[in-house]
């Protein structure tokens, strides 16, 4: 292809924002879509044992009403390409902020076991939304040398939402007494967990009022000043933004709008690129990253420690995943995405393995023995580590980045549902395979980490420091 999107017409490469400080602003406001993202998907981890006592369920009944959230976290993500082509990526996001809004309301005041199922299918469809609008707007906005960080932001605001739900949730259970069913206010500990995401939905929603939308969007429909302001805040005056704005409108002539349709046309149903996107957001979910943040709590319970030092042990695991997350974001633009993802599976490959042989020995009196109990826990933080600081980030920047701007909504909403469902299958199926073997289970996620590093070599290219226009 030729080199207008990259080179001496444009700038685009070398482009520098003469106020930083305002894109990173931008961006950190698309990613609260993300800080919500992990806060709603971790904060059920408090509400386990509540949610099993409170309506007498056993594990098969309680696994379907914890990953029935990512049913619509599944068709969040596989709609909002579209909702975000026809109405903007700003919509889209103020829409994700008022499902978030009614979810929080209807899982803290549930009738029954089957709303408070459906208040989280709705949490999950905003949650989808969230997956897809926020890395492809940061790519949009950000200028090419400082993507990858940008990009990072996404992920970053996850683990945020992670660790503050830990928190809260800890928080809360003190002043219930310990007690996830202890009563406060008139209402379960649980229910104020479940509630409380009230305030950072609100939040999202402000913010989404606060930030100017994509000018790749703005220039699908005809507004080309705006567009070019938007280009002109985020790339600096040093950027030709005339060639800027032809770069982006011919590469938009030239691909039509992406639709499901434009995804297909391999051997195989969908384009190779396409394939290459599912397989990295499948393994990212396969090597059982979010069995750490929606059982951690249950699981730590089940080997013996104390209810409140299990929800200790979450919180200081979502510390790691926050310090790994940062370094990703220092090292994905210098080292470039390829190396962080294979030094990110292999660490995950043995954690995960040593996490297996921990686990395979015999309970004595309900619980490890000491010395397996500090290697599960020792080993359990460095996979969460090594899953930070590589693929927890370089797949939201892999997927922002690496499709052709013809299919890159609609690519990414598939890839981003392909994830949802592997998320369901290892949520729904975690709490049988641990009753049928634990140290087994932990296995077959050793596997799955192996497998990511030749699928990393073979299949997916460096998209370091290149102008999405390039991609193609």
């Amino acid at each position: 292809m030729t080199d207008t999107a990259q080179g001496p017409a444009s700038g685009a490469r070398a482009a520098q924002p003469d106020h930083l400080g305002h894109v990173v602003f931008i961006t950190a406001a698309a990613a609260m879509g993300g800080f919500l993202f992990g806060y709603d998907s971790s904060v059920i981890n408090g509400a386990v044992e509540a949610i099993r006592s409170r309506y007498a369920i056993g594990s098969a009944t309680l696994a379907q009403v914890i990953a029935i959230a990512l049913i619509g976290c599944a068709l969040g993500a596989a709609t909002a390409g579209r909702i975000a082509d026809r109405i903007g990526r700003i919509r889209c996001m103020q829409i994700a902020a008022v499902l978030f809004t009614i979810s929080a309301v209807g899982s803290a005041l549930p009738f029954a076991l089957w709303d408070l199922a459906m208040w989280r299918i709705i949490g999950g469809f905003a949650i989808g939304m969230a997956s897809v609008i926020g890395p492809a707007y940061i790519a949009e906005v950000s200028p090419p040398a400082y993507r990858g960080r940008l990009g990072s932001f996404q992920q970053a605001a996850i683990v945020v939402g992670i660790a503050i739900s830990q928190l809260v949730n800890y928080g809360i259970l003190q002043f219930a007494g310990g007690d996830q069913r202890g009563r406060i206010g008139g209402l379960e500990a649980w229910q104020w967990m479940l509630g409380v995401m009230v305030v950072p939905a609100a939040l999202y929603g402000l913010l989404s009022l606060a930030i100017p939308e994509s000018p790749r969007f703005l220039i699908s429909i005809g507004r080309k000043d705006r567009a070019r302001k938007i280009l002109e805040e985020v790339e600096g005056k040093g950027v030709d933004l005339d060639a800027r704005v032809a770069d982006i409108e011919t590469a938009m002539h030239r691909e039509h709008r992406s639709t499901f349709k434009d995804l297909l046309g391999g051997r195989l149903g969908f384009l190779p690129i396409v394939w290459i996107g599912i397989g990295l957001s499948v393994f990212q979910q396969l090597v059982g990253i979010n069995v750490a943040f929606y059982y951690s709590a249950t699981l730590w319970q089940s080997v013996g420690i104390d209810p409140s030092e299990s929800f200790l042990y979450s919180f200081t695991t979502s510390i790691i995943n926050i310090i790994g997350t940062v370094i990703a974001m220092t090292l994905v633009d210098r080292v470039g995405r390829k190396p962080l993802a294979l030094v990110g599976s292999t660490g995950m490959a043995v954690a995960l393995a040593v996490e297996a042989w921990a686990f395979s020995a015999p309970l004595v009196g309900g619980k490890l023995p000491h010395t397996q109990g500090v290697v599960a826990l020792v080993a359990a933080h460095v996979f969460v580590l090594f899953f930070a600081l590589s693929w927890g980030v370089v797949v939201w920047v892999f997927l922002g980045e690496m499709f052709p701007n013809r299919i890159r909504a609609a690519a990414l909403g598939v890839a981003a549902s392909a994830q949802w469902m592997a998320n369901w299958l290892i949520t729904a199926s975690f709490p049988s395979l641990s009753d049928w073997n634990l140290s087994g289970t932990y296995i077959i996620y050793a596997c799955f980490a192996t497998l990511s590093i030749p699928f990393v070599l073979r299949f997916v290219r460096e998209t370091k420091g290149k102008a999405l226009e390039e991609m193609g």
